[in-house]
């Protein structure tokens, strides 16, 4: 397992964050949902990262999306298991991926397809019976970004997808999304190289025929896109504003 932390960046010192929404059981799943103000029948799954779906950066920003209109919600996609933790030795990850079912690092897909297409169908029921969604987007951070990604190749039912530094693996399966998909990376990630993503542009220009879109933010790292207001920095806070505008924009032009 030859690989510079793949999915990890700096957590560094977090600040408290008050959530704003609440805990469901959801079948066998758990999750955290945050309801707008309003009644809608428009949803977006949140998909966490590594750090799971307790992390305050996730539930941070089910909050942001659940403020813009849409009832939001973050499943345990780990089932239960312990999600990766900032205290963690990285070393010991590849035994924690094993654990987790992930993918068996060239084989991205497969860990997908277990993990997230069972999972997302028993959330769309949700969202579709208890909660009378009847447009539903996706949006994922890191681990969670490559299962978007995924998801938008085999899942109809997800009318956008926002793909936030899944890491790129070359396929020819990985290009033929289904509904539109938005893809969002940091310039100095360095999990993702500048040519991945050129790679990724040039195949859906050769066989995406749905909407899509690729954007690059200067200087910012993985993960950039996910901190709370008061644990950003003064030089990326207007990226990672950007970032999360263009976030909100897309989900908003197509669900």
């Amino acid at each position: 397992f030859q690989m510079a932390n793949p999915f990890l960046y700096n957590t560094g010192e977090r600040s408290h964050y008050g959530c704003l929404g609440h805990e469901v059981q959801i079948e066998y799943l758990k999750a955290y949902v945050c309801r707008p103000s309003f009644s809608t029948d428009k949803a977006v799954i949140v998909v966490h990262d590594v750090f799971g779906w307790q992390f305050p950066d996730i539930r941070y920003i089910v909050d942001l999306i659940a403020g813009h209109g849409y009832i939001t919600i973050c499943p345990d996609f780990f089932k239960g298991t312990e999600p990766w933790k900032s205290t963690d030795h990285w070393p010991d990850f590849p035994d924690w991926m094993k654990n987790h079912d992930p993918l068996k690092v060239d084989k991205f897909l497969s860990l997908l397809f277990f993990i997230c297409l069972r999972e997302a169908d028993v959330v769309l029921k949700y969202l579709k019976e208890q909660c009378g969604a009847k447009k539903i987007g996706i949006v994922g951070f890191s681990w969670g970004g490559m299962a978007v990604h995924h998801l938008m190749l085999k899942n109809p039912q997800l009318t956008a997808g926002v793909s936030l530094y899944g890491i790129v693996r070359d396929s020819e399966e990985r290009y033929s999304l289904l509904n539109p998909t938005f893809f969002i990376f940091g310039e100095k990630d360095h999990t993702i190289s500048l040519d991945q993503i050129f790679l990724l542009e040039d195949k859906l220009k050769q066989y995406c025929k749905v909407p899509y879109k690729i954007k690059v933010y200067p200087g910012q790292v993985h993960g950039f896109a996910q901190l709370k207001p008061e644990d950003m920095k003064p030089e990326d806070k207007p990226y990672i504003e950007e970032a999360r505008r263009d976030m909100i924009d897309w989900i908003k032009m197509f669900v």
